[in-house]
């Protein structure tokens, strides 16, 4: 008795459990063997889209029906057959070779010239259909996209909202992503040790496990988290609504780390200055000792032998130096309504920075619009497009950047915060215990500098101006409102391009 192979296929799980599921054709190709006294060897099943060639279950039954294995196949429909013309042809080449074809459905004779043609057309529609539903999927998938909606599951720190609308930030996996962003900026991290570390805080895989190396990386250089959709496929990028999650200046950081090499530092001491000091020669970082219960900080250049400064009087020198940033009385008062002063003059020019802001990102959308016209009528080509729209999105995304964080980056706010941490500086460091004083120094400078047994300590703008104020002449104890203008015009004089993105560094205090 000639026995026959039964081919059954669903595109998707859900076109299996509604309408032509599995069961159901299997159903269809038992009942239609019965009624022709056909006998069923094997069932090859699979749930996968017919659209391309390659399937893995459709070959093998291929294979197998070559090597005379049955007499033929039965499969429910032709369009669960093949959707592509190429594996239709396939099927024609078994045909003609004298292997039977048979559909439970159409009931079509493929051995009569009729037949092969009634199939051929249907074979040719279902192809057609397939075509135009990948048309119909793409342009939806490109016009949420155009639209600022993401169509595909949210990334990690993100969550789905539902069809055509934003993802929403996490409540809880939003900001550890945040903070992963934030610890590989410090350059103390390598992909494996940050994917541990985060595991520990709370940010695994949907099983539990640790991000891999290569989904660690994969996050890290997703522009989604500063508001902008890549589409790794195609290499596009479109503007989201979605709520970015870090600022560009973070991730741009980030994306210098990871094209270069840095590897974390391990502290094997516990000195209270340790990696805090220079020396003025070489440059080199001095190292802590402890020799007959002293700490003694020593440059090891050879030309540097006699470079060396003991801890105790480094820590005199800094209390007496960060001294020099404490006001109190009639000075305190009198500097602090200065400084109000000038914060009100700067949010009111700041105003007018916000329109101008405003009216270059109004720019941008225009230069877009134009580009995309251009593309319309072909008069450039879609790559100059992409790498023109990127570049234009970048610029835009910066301008929000500044747009967003221009409170946090005026000259005279910033001067005012950075006076009070200067008096919580010297506070700290005289009241103290070894880690509260190296976080004192930390605020008003990167580190001492030791020229032969003579330690310098370099500080931040504005914490070294006021310290070289509080020297001089001026700094006598009279006439404080005339005293304080002084100072704030010394200050004034830094109010420039160059110092204002000084303070805007992520380097900076």
């Amino acid at each position: 008795m000639k026995s026959y192979f039964a081919y059954i296929r669903v595109s998707t799980v859900k076109q299996g459990d509604h309408g032509s599921s599995l069961q159901e054709q299997r159903s269809a190709i038992e009942s239609y063997a019965q009624h022709h006294g056909l006998t069923i060897s094997a069932w090859f099943e699979e749930t996968e889209t017919a659209a391309k060639q390659g399937r893995r279950e459709f070959n093998r039954l291929t294979n197998l029906l070559r090597k005379n294995k049955a007499s033929g196949v039965i499969i429910h429909k032709i369009d669960r057959s093949a959707r592509n013309l190429k594996d239709w042809a396939g099927l024609g080449e078994l045909i003609d070779a004298g292997i039977e074809v048979l559909f439970a459905h159409e009931g079509l004779d493929m051995q009569t010239r009729g037949g092969r043609l009634a199939a051929d057309i249907q074979a040719v529609v279902a192809a057609d259909y397939i075509r135009n539903l990948r048309d119909e999927v793409r342009k939806g998938f490109y016009g949420r996209l155009k639209q600022g909606y993401y169509p595909l599951p949210a990334p990690h720190g993100y969550v789905d909202c539902g069809k055509a609308r934003v993802k929403d930030i996490h409540p809880v996996e939003g900001p550890l992503v945040r903070q992963t962003f934030e610890f590989y900026a410090t350059g103390k991290f390598s992909l494996t040790t940050l994917a541990l570390h985060m595991a520990e805080l709370g940010l695994v895989t949907a099983t539990g496990k640790p991000l891999v190396r290569n989904a660690m990386a994969l996050l890290l250089h997703n522009p989604f988290y500063i508001g902008l959709i890549h589409i790794r496929r195609t290499g596009e990028i479109f503007e989201g609504k979605h709520t970015p999650l870090i600022s560009k200046a973070l991730f741009d950081k980030v994306q210098a780390i990871s094209a270069g090499r840095f590897y974390p530092r391990i502290e094997k001491n516990e000195f209270m200055f340790r990696r805090l000091i220079k020396c003025q020669r070489c440059q080199r970082s001095l190292t802590g000792e402890r020799q007959k219960g002293h700490v003694y900080y020593r440059c090891h250049d050879y030309g540097c032998r006699r470079v060396a400064v003991k801890e105790p009087a480094l820590d005199e020198f800094t209390a007496q130096e960060l001294s020099y940033l404490w006001f109190e009385g009639e000075d305190l008062r009198d500097f602090r309504d200065l400084l109000k002063q000038q914060v009100a003059k700067e949010q009111a020019d700041q105003a007018d920075l916000t329109t101008h802001i405003e009216r270059d990102i109004g720019l941008i959308d225009q230069r877009i619009a134009r580009l995309t016209d251009l593309l319309i009528d072909l008069s450039i080509d879609k790559t100059t497009y992409n790498e023109r729209k990127t570049d234009l999105l970048a610029r835009k995304r910066n301008l929000q950047d500044r747009l967003q964080n221009a409170d946090n980056l005026s000259f005279w706010k910033i001067v005012a915060e950075r006076f009070e941490r200067g008096l919580d500086a010297y506070l700290g460091y005289i009241n103290g215990n070894d880690a509260e004083k190296r976080d004192a120094v930390q605020i008003v400078s990167s580190n001492f500098i030791v020229d032969g047994k003579q330690p310098i300590l370099p500080m931040f703008f504005p914490f070294n101006e006021i310290r070289n104020w509080s020297k001089s002449t001026n700094g006598a104890p009279y006439q404080a409102a005339v005293r304080t203008s002084d100072l704030i015009e010394r200050l004034a004089a830094n109010d420039n391009e160059e110092v204002i993105r000084s303070l805007q560094s992520p380097s900076s205090p």
